[in-house]
């Protein structure tokens, strides 16, 4: 896995140099600019020399921990395709407003992207159940396997294809945890509190389990949290609560998270897919499947330090439901899940599908 190894920072020493040492510092420093730029060149090069350069949109912004992995997965389809594949990794908004990438691809705009399908539930509700089932998943890994084994990979194929995008593959980022000012130890605890959640499924759920949601934008969270105008908030993954400071002004994080977890769908224009030789068709299913593993392997190892931060703090407590609980939830949410199992025939047929795996499993 080389291109998902760290990168070790380049280690700089200085230290004070004769006149003579100090022309020779110079004329290094310049060479360096010109090895430098040769090697930029060279890149450039490369990229030309790809038999394919395409581009993907993802959901996140520059820099955050998502992203970069997704840039390092596009690396590694360079390096495993020989260098017959260069993608470049865009941030969200870069060529398409987030709610336009599945028109994008399937248009040409976009040869793939890397995004959350929720962001299309306007086009079919099938899509807001599957890029985030509420309250379905605890782990990543049930996701998957539900993807893998259970028929959520045929279903969601079968969802893209008519707007002109084949389905990759899949990948997840772990559940992400709820914000709480106040405790929140069991779902008898859920009444009454004014949680910010965004509309749609998980703002209904939290509802019928006895919340009072609220629709903020993620920008206003931090600020009604601090000022009480809310008690908990549905926001990220621990790790980013924790660096924005969320957990110091709502102290009583759950965590590991129940009740959000969201699909990433990996695509590429169907056109494009179906002119590729088979190697490097099975270089890219192959590949998406490695990048999943990485990806949450990846933000499981920043939720971790964050956690062993926060419990550094005193004024913390991680509040971790029991099974038990996180069942009660399930079943709560299961009666949403209903609901929009009714707006569709891909919602009822992913619905069954679903209910089945978890049924299968002891986890409904």
């Amino acid at each position: 896995m080389g291109a998902i190894d760290a990168i070790a920072d380049p280690i700089v020493t200085i230290f004070e140099a004769s006149t003579r040492e100090r022309d020779l510092s110079i004329f290094t420093k310049f060479t360096g600019i010109v090895a430098a730029a040769a090697s930029v060149l060279a890149l450039s090069s490369a990229v030309l020399a790809a038999d394919y350069n395409w581009t993907f949109q993802t959901s996140e912004t520059a820099g955050e921990p998502g992203f970069v992995n997704k840039q390092k997965w596009a690396n590694e389809v360079g390096t495993l395709s020989g260098g017959r594949i260069a993608i470049e990794i865009l941030p969200i908004g870069a060529v398409v407003p987030h709610t336009d990438t599945l028109d994008a691809v399937g248009a040409g705009i976009l040869q793939g992207h890397l995004t959350d399908p929720s962001y299309f539930a306007g086009k079919d509700p099938a899509f807001a159940m599957m890029g985030n089932l509420v309250g379905a998943w605890s782990d990543p890994f049930e996701l998957l396997g539900f993807m893998q084994s259970g028929g959520g990979h045929e279903l969601y194929a079968e969802l893209v294809e008519p707007y002109g995008v084949h389905f990759i593959g899949a990948a997840a980022t772990e559940p992400e945890a709820l914000v709480a000012g106040v405790p929140i130890r069991t779902v008898a605890d859920l009444k009454g509190v004014k949680l910010r959640a965004p509309e749609g499924m998980v703002f209904e759920i939290f509802s019928k389990a006895g919340a009072s949601p609220v629709a903020l934008p993620g920008s206003e969270i931090f600020s009604a949290l601090d000022k009480g105008v809310v008690d908990a908030a549905d926001n990220t993954v621990f790790a980013t609560n924790q660096a924005l400071g969320m957990n110091d002004v709502a102290p009583y994080p759950l965590y590991p998270g129940f009740h959000s977890l969201p699909l990433i769908d990996i695509s590429i224009n169907k056109e494009i897919w179906d002119g590729l030789p088979e190697d490097l068709q099975s270089i890219l299913t192959a590949s998406v499947k490695t990048f999943s593993f990485n990806h949450i392997y990846s933000v499981r190892q920043l939720d971790a330090a964050a956690v062993t931060e926060a419990k550094a703090n005193p004024d913390i407590e991680i509040i971790n439901w029991s099974g038990d609980e996180r069942a009660k939830f399930r079943r709560i949410a299961q009666e949403e899940w209903q609901n929009w199992a009714s707006r569709s025939e891909m919602t009822q047929r992913y619905y069954d599908a679903v209910t089945s795996y978890l049924t299968g499993r002891n986890l409904l």
